[in-house]
């Protein structure tokens, strides 16, 4: 499609933890023009093992070159805002001024490249080095959220415990679209949102400021932490003419990727939403919610800043598409070590059509939680009821899709949503979207409509989220 004379769009960006999405979004039809993704492929080993998630920077800023370069240039032309969000809780370490290059193209354009030695991993949500015992060594926070492992504030506090001639040799820290953010706009000091601020702990909601006191008071490097600006705002306009987009084109705050997934696909207060991609989530706004400055309380529940001082009531599980592609991977792995090859696309085909031929979920029993919850985090995955006319594969991946959202019901019931006046259940999310087996659990379980929208994503979110005067929430 080509852009009209005068056309303004927005350029939206979804920093994933498998992708990097973008699309050019219309904000007066409020509809995506033009959209692609690209998989990071960005996982690193851990010197914790299994208890250490990382990813490498560069590789996933390459991804989002990659994307942008491929949009038309008469479209990025006309891009006059960009929305960034992304992986929420992850952190990374850089040092101002040196940790990415200006590379020069054709045609007085730029493309901005990480230098490897002045970045650190990004550490991700899923990391679990910060077990249950060293996070009861951690002050109580002032907020109304608690702090678990994976959170940005928890492995800082790890980092200088365990590695601190590493967090020595940065003077920055941030999520990683904080880190595009700071990189596009080429800023002295990274800014982040109080939604991403919230999800690394030890922030206030109420007065949206870190518990500095607190964290100077046990050696935690304040220095590191960002400076804060409510969700929506700007954090600085494009330092160069970046692939086509002109030099000077705002640049909004990083944001949360479940808040922009929100505010992209629900339709009205009466809707939730129910996220399944690496993790799982479900989500509403809650209309009255207000905050207090703690101590938190475990609770599967949480209330996360959302935007225009409101906030969602969010069950977020740590167990979602990543069990079942864990349980895809198993089976082709299984049929390689029997000498047979089978791509996983066919596997994911298979187990689907077996599930949707039972009609009724067996006795087995499938608990999915392999990565433990974060309100339980020793909590194992298992198998329970196995007797010899239940071990098909379609009954198996059936109980497993069951398992799933049966546990994420256990988190966010029902009732809960009924309270809310909660009328239907919005899906998004390629493991939700793709997977027939889940979203007949899903239905069985809440016993709510399930709908899919159209467009309805991260990124798109993200565009949206530059226009919130224009924007219902």
């Amino acid at each position: 499609m080509n852009a009209m004379a005068g056309a303004g769009y927005v350029l939206g960006i979804d920093i994933g933890t498998t992708s990097v999405k973008v699309c050019v979004f219309n904000p007066q039809n409020n509809e995506i023009v033009a959209q692609i993704g690209k998989d990071t492929q960005s996982n690193v080993p851990s010197d914790q093992g299994i208890d250490g998630n990382k990813q490498d920077v560069p590789k996933i800023i390459s991804a989002l070159n990659t994307c942008v370069a491929k949009l038309q240039k008469n479209l990025l032309q006309h891009i006059t805002k960009i929305g960034i969000c992304g992986q929420m809780h992850g952190v990374l370490f850089w040092n101002q001024g040196k940790a990415w290059e200006r590379i020069e193209k054709d045609n007085n354009l730029v493309r901005y490249d990480v230098v490897q030695e002045e970045v650190s991993a990004l550490y991700t949500w899923q990391d679990s080095r910060c077990d249950p015992a060293f996070l009861a060594t951690l002050p109580v926070p002032q907020s109304h959220l608690r702090v678990y492992t994976g959170f940005g504030a928890a492995t800082i506090f790890w980092m200088a415990k365990n590695k601190p001639e590493k967090l020595k040799r940065y003077n920055c820290s941030g999520t990683i679209q904080d880190f595009a953010v700071a990189m596009l706009c080429n800023l002295p000091k990274p800014i982040m949102s109080d939604q991403l601020a919230a999800s690394w702990g030890f922030f206030d909601c109420v007065n949206h400021r870190w518990n500095e006191e607190i964290l100077q008071e046990t050696n935690f490097p304040t220095s590191l932490l960002p400076e804060i600006k409510l969700s929506g705002e700007i954090a600085g306009h494009l330092a160069d003419n970046w692939h086509s987009i002109p030099k000077g084109t705002p640049i909004g705050i990083g944001l949360g990727d479940l808040q922009c997934s929100v505010l992209s696909t629900i339709e009205t207060q009466k809707d939730a939403v129910l996220n399944v991609s690496t993790s799982a989530q479900i989500a509403f706004v809650a209309e009255d919610y207000k905050p207090h400055s703690g101590p938190p309380t475990v609770n599967t529940v949480d209330y996360i800043p959302y935007f225009k001082n409101k906030y969602l009531a969010v069950a977020a599980s740590l167990n979602g598409g990543n069990s079942l592609a864990t349980f895809v991977k198993m089976v082709q792995q299984w049929t390689m070590t029997l000498g047979f090859s089978v791509p996983q696309s066919k596997v994911w085909e298979k187990v689907i059509s077996l599930g949707l031929e039972e009609s009724s979920v067996s006795e087995l029993r499938i608990s999915p939680t392999c990565l433990g919850e974060r309100h339980a985090p020793n909590v194992t995955a298992s198998v329970t009821n196995i007797n010899i006319g239940n071990l098909d594969m379609g009954k198996v991946f059936r109980a497993l899709c069951n398992g799933l959202v049966v546990n994420l019901h256990s988190m966010m019931p029902r009732d809960v949503l009924q309270k809310a006046n909660i009328t239907r259940i919005v899906g998004n999310g390629s493991g939700l979207s793709r997977n027939k087996v889940l979203q007949n659990e899903v239905l069985s379980l809440y016993k709510l409509p399930l709908v899919f929208t159209t467009g309805g994503d991260a990124a798109k979110g993200a565009a949206m989220a530059m226009n919130l005067s224009t924007v219902s929430l």
